[in-house]
């Protein structure tokens, strides 16, 4: 059961749903009225939108572990339309309810038009391509990080797409970890041609526009070929951990420990720069080191001796079971307590270090509450239906560790 954990896993994700928690309420604190003490650990939580690159990672490292088994036993690709109807039972639901439940909200209580552009932004968002163009980047006004969705949802579509060149070459063993490690280097040289050859114009480009604004300044450095480079690094990891899964060593503790410490370290270095964190070629959240740091994590964690199993106790179990939710509906619970919970979030005065800390006590504790809502009400009784329809597409038995 354990190693069927793979340990670490649930433990990062845990992590990275609590970075851009708390990244998103640090944004909140006016930094004039911080008390001296604390302004570092301020800093380092700004520096929490880097849990989108754990994010990615973690994914690419999770659904590409059952196409490296197959692969080295020789069996044909996994199902893809299995494989296509587990991510739509896992993150559509839940998805597709935020963003209808944001965009009502974003036009009663916050009282956004519904406009043209509003409708094709949400449009956009609902059917998982508003990734391709700064327009609809944000599908709602009230509900920021559900951008990331359809990036992500282009890398799943991604990810089998390159794999399947390894199966049809027949590659095995360390040489198609190699060949992947290509396959990441053409990425690469895509998103480089994005960079170059899709420039953004400058009318009304920045934060200071609006969300529309700020994703013409993300864009074309945030694209959809970009983010998959982050999570190839993940489907890398899980090739070389298929390779290592049967050893168990103290030293693999030593190495994932200190990967986990190098991720935050990755962080730490850029403090006072932009949060986005652009790195190599520009792909962003200190690429290729953070996606790095977190790909050694995901290796050498499952052989721990003992650091993987204290990393994921049953605090991080719960909430990386519970993390989707938070991460799709955070963002908003923060807004409507600034909104119609006064004096949440009011911190521009010399009370406001008081008043940041409850109401960002309050918005964890509502976050936690609707994400344990939607996963026991929603999310897991759609994930346990959609298994109940896999013998209707040829279900095969699962690879051990799927995700």
């Amino acid at each position: 059961m354990t190693q069927q954990r793979l340990l670490g896993a649930d433990f990062l994700r845990a992590a990275a749903c609590m970075m851009v928690l708390l990244h998103h309420l640090a944004f909140r604190m006016d930094g004039r009225f911080i008390p001296e003490a604390v302004k570092p650990v301020m800093n380092f939580l700004v520096m929490g939108s880097f849990g989108v690159s754990v994010f990615f990672v973690l994914s690419g490292y999770l659904l590409a572990r059952p196409f490296w088994l197959a692969l080295d036993r020789g069996e044909p690709m996994p199902p893809l339309g299995i494989y296509a109807l587990r991510r739509a039972a896992r993150i559509l639901p839940g998805f597709w309810l935020a963003l209808v439940v944001s965009l009502v909200l974003s036009i009663t209580v916050s009282g956004s038009d519904l406009d043209g552009e509003q409708i094709i932004r949400f449009v956009a968002g609902f059917f998982l391509v508003s990734d391709w163009h700064w327009l609809t980047l944000f599908p709602v006004d009230n509900n920021g990080p559900l951008w990331s969705i359809g990036f992500e949802v282009t890398s799943y579509v991604l990810l089998p797409f390159c794999l399947a060149a390894l199966f049809a070459f027949g590659a095995k063993g360390w040489g198609a970890r190699l060949a992947w490690v290509g396959v990441i280097g053409l990425v690469l040289a895509l998103h480089w041609m994005v960079v170059q050859w899709a420039p953004i114009d400058e009318v009304e480009r920045g934060w200071n526009h609006g969300l529309v604004g700020g994703a013409k300044a993300w864009m074309p450095r945030f694209n959809p070929i970009g983010f998959f480079a982050i999570f190839a690094l993940g489907a890398l990891a899980a090739g070389v951990q298929v390779k290592l899964a049967t050893l168990r060593h103290w030293a693999f503790d030593a190495i994932g420990l200190l990967a986990v410490v190098a991720a935050g370290w990755v962080m730490v270095v850029h403090i006072g720069g932009l949060n986005e964190g652009f790195g190599f070629l520009g792909v962003p959240y200190g690429y290729p080191w953070m996606p790095l740091a977190i790909g050694v994590a995901l290796v050498a964690l499952p052989s721990s001796v003992l650091a993987g199993q204290l990393l994921d106790n049953r605090v991080s179990r719960f909430i990386a079971e519970i993390s989707f939710g938070i991460y799709i509906w955070h963002f908003l619970v923060i807004g409507l307590m600034a909104r119609l919970l006064p004096p949440s979030f009011k911190t521009n005065d010399e009370g406001g270090w008081t008043i940041w800390l409850w109401s960002s006590a309050g918005a964890i504790a509502i976050s936690v509450a609707v994400a344990t809502i939607s996963f026991y009400v929603l999310e897991r009784p759609m994930v346990r239906w959609a298994r109940g329809l896999e013998s209707r597409i040829g279900r095969r038995k699962p690879a051990p560790a799927a995700v």
